[in-house]
């Protein structure tokens, strides 16, 4: 069992930044790789970032360039938001996966707008 905890949402100006992180706790050596996932009002879930311990991350493409992934030993999972677009507003979760299964945080809100 794994306990994830986000932090750092907020409201941001257009262009602005925000840097999230996510505390873990429990049974870390579980974990396989981590993730974070967004999710807009009226949208399905969706991966926007995920990476290994040993350094090897993926992006969506609209956020490739503005968004930086990046873990402690799966203690701490962070993700840099730089260059906020409204489109980027959503609750942001953590997640870790599992050999069988998946841990969720609570999620943060991060609300872009003017």
């Amino acid at each position: 069992q794994v306990s994830l905890v986000e932090s750092g949402g907020g409201l941001v100006q257009p262009g602005g930044s925000l840097r999230l992180s996510c505390a873990a706790s429990g049974n870390i050596f579980s974990i396989l790789s981590m993730a974070w996932y967004r999710q807009a009002p009226g949208k399905q879930r969706e991966v926007v970032s995920s990476t290994t311990n040993d350094g090897e991350t993926s992006y969506k493409d609209s956020v490739k360039g503005r968004f930086t992934i990046s873990t402690e030993n799966y203690r701490f999972l962070f993700l840099q938001m730089n260059n906020l677009q409204p489109e980027d507003t959503a609750v942001y979760y953590c997640n870790a996966r599992h050999r069988i299964n998946n841990s969720w945080g609570q999620g943060t809100q991060v609300t872009v707008s003017s």
